[in-house]
């Protein structure tokens, strides 16, 4: 019987994994590529046998991932036969015995160097060993100068991972969704793939705050009708105008993901009945002749801003200088007759494909067969000559190192003129030494100013789109510290640090000495472990920053230190081990105050996949950081520091998302247990209209209603219009939530936010 059943479980197995399979081929045969089928069968078969036998968690056949991706790849990126064969094998060498060379034997040089690029930056994104992810990151990137399809493929396989997500456990959730939203998601935007972007950043949502996710699904699926309505309202006109200009075209409805609604919400401190712009409408038109293409565009514009009133600040033009990842369209926002401003974005059939399939589109529609990807992609170019820059001279820290390369992917972009007129590209918010640093190091390192359009600026000056930029120099200007301040670029940041950390290095070694030397007269072996434990406790991140300011003179070595190195922990010399108490408890409070705990210490066999629970008794045994202020209510996970403690951290919270990329083996699901027995801090940040009584009136609802204690108000009031700030102490989330709604009902109360 067993035996039936096992038989029977292979034969529903190789079914679909024909069909997944065939429907593969059936992809790639309807797209514009040459037909190698015998090629792609080949990879097929090889890669089955390889995997024979393998499930995923799931429980499916391993197979049938390498397939999902090579679909992926084929469909949405739209990538041909070498990129389809490498998604096929792109497992191959990390998880069974065969090696690059026999790939490159079999399929050939071009093939197996993807699959090597793709094996040397895997590091198991599933597996135990997936901790040094922005190590892998750095490979990612020094492999795609090499060959873009590298990453292309990389995030096909990422959004594989994220699609089957589920049937990981939630700490392992955490962490790759994490990654996802701070590495993968703005890659693929940078390379244009908006849908994919989309969907890894509303997968990366859905499994970080499930509530929240759900509950904007429901509004959206609520709300439905009623956009429906006024799509068809407000494009019946438009396709009449189209109609009589004999223009062939498609309008479409795109409305905003839920990840990006919230993301407003988030920012904006706005509800979900106040995000406008959930409704955008596209027009997709063909030109007659490819050359006219952005002629047809503004011809559209003019005939539909004769129906609806345009916003003349919201007109952005994409045509004439594309996107760095060659987005090319026409936004205009109009007023519709329902009094809703709504964004209409005007694009070809071209710049369409382009927009949703990014760099692989382009090709296209040069000659309409599969080739290499060329050198004379400029701006794809010049962006990876950026990064390799700033990977030639990596930063000592992976977490800098993350940052850095976050700043020059993800900008949007304002064109910038040089003296003589050429263009340069720079991301929104950079300076007169960003721009310097962007020509040359020399330039940047020596620079003492800039003339704007002709008028003399400091080197923190934010430069506008339009801006004529020359650069100032001097041989005894020298890069100051201070300078990190104010640069927003990747490589201007990348210099700055490699100059003074050049600099620095000889305070370095003098702080190195005088430590040597301390340790020695104290009768102390001098080891990196001990020079580790003492930069801990002086909460220096690392050796290399204790050592420099020992040399210059900011840490003092003396008894606390050698108190350290002994054991003796008197908690009056010791900074960091007092416990933080994030609640006060209105009996508890002077205890609460004084009392110290030792934290929990994680040790050597815990299990990493179950969630902790934090309950009213154990709540002191966690580190709560200030990054974050998280409060019961909030979606939070746990993080195992260098000493083996646990910190709490809002899932959203920007630290918690570059722990989640380096660090993520030591991420934990934490969960809340509260009894509404404790209290804690929160702030609520108010404006509007100021009147008579109004204090008095918001006092009332807080206190008298709501029965909760005011810890501190502070308001100001100018030319009649106010705001403040009132901290109060709540049980939770929730609290805050019913404080919030009841304010709003203040008559002259424009704005109601939580702070923190």
């Amino acid at each position: 019987m067993e035996d039936e059943k096992e038989k029977l479980r292979e034969d529903n197995d190789e079914q679909m994994v024909d069909d997944a399979f065939q429907h593969l081929l059936d992809s790639y045969l309807a797209s514009r590529h040459r037909k190698k089928v015998d090629i792609i069968t080949k990879a097929f078969n090889f890669a089955r046998q390889a995997h024979k036998g393998v499930r995923r968690l799931s429980g499916e056949p391993y197979i049938l991932h390498p397939i999902a991706v090579a679909q992926i790849a084929c469909e949405e990126v739209g990538l041909g036969s070498t990129s389809i064969c490498a998604a096929l094998l792109h497992d191959v060498v990390e998880d069974t015995d065969y090696t690059t060379e026999d790939i490159e034997n079999i399929f050939g040089a071009k093939i197996a160097q993807i699959v090597d690029g793709l094996t040397k930056i895997s590091g198991g994104i599933f597996g135990e060993q997936a901790s040094a992810q922005a190590e892998n990151f750095k490979k990612l990137l020094l492999t795609m100068s090499d060959d873009i399809r590298v990453i292309l493929i990389k995030i096909c396989d990422r959004l594989h991972n994220m699609r089957t997500l589920e049937s990981q456990p939630a700490n392992k959730q955490y962490k790759i969704a994490g990654e996802t939203l701070y590495i993968y998601a703005p890659l693929a935007n940078r390379l244009g793939l908006n849908k994919i972007k989309s969907e890894l950043e509303n997968l990366s949502f859905r499994y970080e705050h499930p509530d929240e996710y759900n509950s904007i699904k429901a509004k959206l699926a609520s709300t439905e009708a009623s956009r429906h309505e006024l799509f068809d309202q407000f494009t019946a006109p438009i396709e009449d105008a189209l109609k009589q200009m004999g223009v062939k075209y498609q309008i479409k409805e795109r409305v905003k993901t839920p990840y990006s609604i919230w993301n407003k919400m988030q920012n904006k401190h706005v509800t979900f009945d106040e995000v406008y712009d959930i409704l955008a409408v596209r027009i997709i038109f063909t030109p007659n002749k490819r050359e006219e293409e952005i002629n047809e565009c503004f011809n559209i514009y003019v005939a539909i801003s004769k129906i609806y009133k345009s916003h003349p600040d919201r007109l952005r033009d994409w045509l004439s200088h594309p996107k760095a990842n060659g987005y090319q369209a026409l936004h205009v926002t109009l007023m519709s007759k329902q009094g809703r401003w709504i964004e209409v974005q005007i694009r070809s059939d071209r710049m369409d494909e382009i927009a949703e399939q990014g760099f692989a589109a382009h090709w296209k529609y040069k000659d309409g067969m599969e080739k290499e990807f060329t050198e004379d992609e400029t701006e794809l170019n010049e962006w990876l000559r950026t990064i390799k820059e700033i990977l030639d001279d990596p930063q000592p820290d992976a977490m800098d190192f993350l940052d850095a390369i976050k700043l020059n992917l993800f900008a949007s972009e304002i064109f910038v003129f040089t003296p003589k007129g050429e263009i340069k590209t720079m991301p929104t918010g950079c300076t007169a030494l960003d721009f310097a640093f962007s020509i040359h190091t020399f330039l940047g390192s020596h620079c003492i100013g800039a003339k704007v359009n002709h008028k003399l600026v400091p080197l923190s000056h934010k430069l506008q789109s339009g801006d004529q930029v020359e650069i100032l120099t001097s041989k005894s200007q020298h890069v100051q510290a201070s300078w990190i301040n104010f640069v927003s670029t990747a490589k201007a940041r990348a210099k700055i640090q490699a100059i003074l950390r050049r600099n620095g290095r000889e305070i370095q070694k003098l702080g190195e000495d005088m430590l040597e030397e301390f340790l020695r007269k104290n009768d102390i072996e001098n080891t990196p472990a001990v020079a580790d434990q003492l930069a801990a406790f002086h909460e220096s991140n690392n050796r290399e920053e204790f050592f420099q300011a020992i040399g210059d003179k900011t840490i003092l070595l003396g008894e606390k230190d050698l108190d350290e190195l002994h054991g003796k922990n008197a908690t009056s010399g010791k900074r960091g081990w007092r416990r933080l108490v994030p609640f006060l408890g209105k009996s508890k409070q002077k205890k609460a105050d004084t009392e110290t705990q030792e934290f929990f210490v994680v040790p050597e066999k815990f299990n990493r996949k179950k969630p902790i629970y934090i309950n009213d008794e154990n709540i002191g045994q966690y580190k709560f950081r200030h990054c974050c202020h998280p409060i019961p209510g909030d979606d939070i996970l746990g993080f195992i520091d260098n000493k083996h403690r646990i910190e709490i951290h809002k899932r959203d919270c920007p630290v918690a998302n570059k722990l989640k990329t380096s660090y993520g083996n030591r991420i934990l699901d934490a969960k809340w247990d509260m009894h509404k027995r404790l209290f804690f801090d929160a702030t609520i940040h108010i404006e509007g209209i100021d009147r008579m009584g109004m204090v008095m009136d918001i006092s009332s609802v807080i206190s008298s209603q709501m029965n909760v204690n005011i810890h501190k108000f502070s308001i100001t009031s100018e030319e009649g219009v106010f705001e403040g700030d009132i901290e109060i102490r709540v049980h939770d989330r929730e609290d805050v939530k019913t404080i919030i709604d009841q304010l709003k009902k203040i008559d002259g109360l424009q704005e109601v936010t939580q702070t923190m």
